[in-house]
């Protein structure tokens, strides 16, 4: 029924869309005039500001899937289910540093684990935008710099970020 560059679009930014169509359920409320619409609008406006600015930051991690494998966040791991590659599972607890590297002109987070295990995910591989959410939980971890690296990796031929590390 709906149409498919429609459909794209709305599932890459149909979370900055609905943010925006809060924001102005928000600025409704407080032209509508009167210090509790004022307030009531002023908190939806906020909220809703909290929600694009979680959005925009995870706009990069929303890609078109060309990538063979699964990524899963399942109760604090992370899993891939490669189909030409090997998958595994590393649980955030153990993660201690995270790069996002390019190899053979394809994006690829690598997660190493204290244990010097690595796994190596495609950026666009299936469910690999459930990553955003389950960085977010990792301490010290700044979602801008990820968000920022993750957009650029495309444009450099050898690109190598460490995104985070864990102290020590």
């Amino acid at each position: 029924m709906i149409r498919e560059p429609v459909r794209q679009m709305m599932s890459r930014w149909g979370e900055i869309l609905a943010g925006l169509a809060i924001m102005l359920g928000g600025g409704w409320l407080i032209w509508l005039g009167g210090w509790f619409c004022l307030v009531i609008g002023g908190v939806v406006v906020l909220v809703a500001l909290a929600l694009l600015i979680g959005a925009w930051r995870r706009l990069p991690f929303r890609r078109d899937i060309a990538a063979p494998g699964l990524v899963e966040v399942v109760e604090g791991a992370v899993r891939y289910f490669g189909a030409t590659q090997m998958g595994g599972e590393i649980a955030l607890r153990d993660l201690v540093e995270i790069r996002l590297l390019r190899l053979d002109g394809r994006g690829h987070w690598r997660l190493r684990s204290a244990g010097g295990e690595a796994l190596l995910i495609p950026v666009d591989a299936a469910g690999a935008d459930a990553l955003a959410h389950a960085f977010t939980a990792l301490p010290g971890l700044q979602m801008g710099a990820v968000s920022n690296a993750l957009a650029h990796v495309a444009e450099q031929s050898d690109a190598m970020h460490t995104v985070w590390r864990r102290d020590a």
